[in-house]
C-alpha cells in the first residue's frame, strides 16, 4: 500500500465523519464538533451571559431553579432592592426574603437555601462573603468548595465556574439534560451529577460554555419537552432519537 493510499483511507475513515451515534454509544468527537458548529450557525452567536461576581452568580443561579429567565431576573432585582448588600441579605428574615423573591417561584424553598448558603460561607470565611479568591484558585478547588455548600449541586457549581470565572464548564440544566440525552450523550438512567461528568468529558474545553448556550436554545426553541420539532432541527441527521419521532408522525 502506498503512502498516498494510506492517507486517503484514513481521510475516509467513518470515525472522521459526523454521523448519528449507534444505540448505547455517545457522539464521536468529530460529531460533537459538528453539533457545536450547527448550533452556532443556526442559533448563534452563542455568547455566555454577562460576567458577574462569584457570589452574585451563585445566588442568581439558586433563583433560576425551576423558573424562566424573566422571572429569575425579576426576583433578583426585587431581592437586591430590598437587600442592597450581601451582608444585609445574609441577615434577612426568611419570610421577608421569601416575599421579596416570590416572582421567581418556589420562594419558600429558595429563601432558606440562600440564607443557608450565605451563612455557611460566613462561618467558613470568618464572617466574609467575598468569594473573589475563586478567580485565582484552581477549578477543582472552586468546584469542591461550591459543592460542599448546602443546596449547591453540579449545575450551580458549573454556572459559577463557567459564567463568573470564565472556566471551561458545561452546566447541565433541564434543557441541556433533555437535549443531550436525546442526542445520545448518555442514557435514561444517567443522573444529573453523572451527566455533568459525561458532558465535560465529551465536549472540548474551548467550546463547553458556548455549547451549553446552544443546547439551551435548541431545547427551548426546537427540542422541547414532549414532542420535539425534529423536522425543523439542524441536528436531525445526527440525532438517534429523531428517526422514531419523525416516523411516529409520518415525517421525514
Amino acid at each position: 500500500m502506498t503512502a498516498v493510499t494510506a492517507v486517503t483511507r484514513v481521510a475516509r475513515s467513518p470515525v472522521d465523519v459526523p454521523r448519528r451515534p449507534r444505540a448505547g454509544r455517545p457522539p464521536s468527537p468529530v460529531t460533537v464538533e459538528e453539533i457545536y458548529r450547527r448550533l452556532r450557525d443556526r442559533l448563534g452567536p452563542l455568547e455566555p451571559p454577562p460576567r458577574r461576581e462569584p457570589i452574585e452568580e451563585l445566588i442568581l443561579t439558586v433563583l433560576s431553579q425551576n423558573t424562566s429567565d424573566v422571572n429569575r431576573d425579576r426576583a433578583f432585582a426585587s431581592m437586591r432592592e430590598r437587600y442592597p448588600t450581601w451582608d444585609s441579605l445574609a441577615g434577612a428574615n426568611e419570610r421577608e426574603l421569601a416575599a421579596a423573591i416570590r416572582p421567581g417561584g418556589l420562594s419558600n424553598t429558595k429563601a432558606p437555601r440562600i440564607l443557608g448558603i450565605l451563612g455557611e460561607i460566613r462561618r467558613r470565611d470568618g464572617g466574609s462573603l467575598d468569594l473573589s479568591w475563586m478567580r485565582s484558585a484552581h477549578s477543582d478547588r472552586v468546584r469542591g468548595y461550591l459543592l460542599s455548600l448546602p443546596g449547591v449541586g453540579p449545575k450551580t457549581a458549573a454556572c459559577v465556574l463557567g459564567f463568573s470565572l470564565g472556566r471551561p464548564a458545561l452546566p447541565v440544566d433541564t434543557h441541556v439534560f433533555r437535549v443531550a440525552r436525546r442526542l445520545g450523550f448518555f442514557g435514561d438512567r444517567t443522573g444529573a451529577a453523572a451527566a455533568h461528568a459525561v458532558m465535560e468529558q465529551a465536549v472540548p474545553a474551548r467550546i463547553r460554555v458556548r455549547m451549553h448556550v446552544g443546547l439551551i436554545r435548541l431545547g427551548r426553541q426546537i427540542c422541547r419537552p414532549g414532542r420535539p420539532a425534529c423536522e425543523a432541527c439542524p441536528l436531525q441527521d445526527l440525532c438517534p432519537t429523531a428517526p422514531a419521532i419523525l416516523a411516529s408522525t409520518g415525517s421525514r
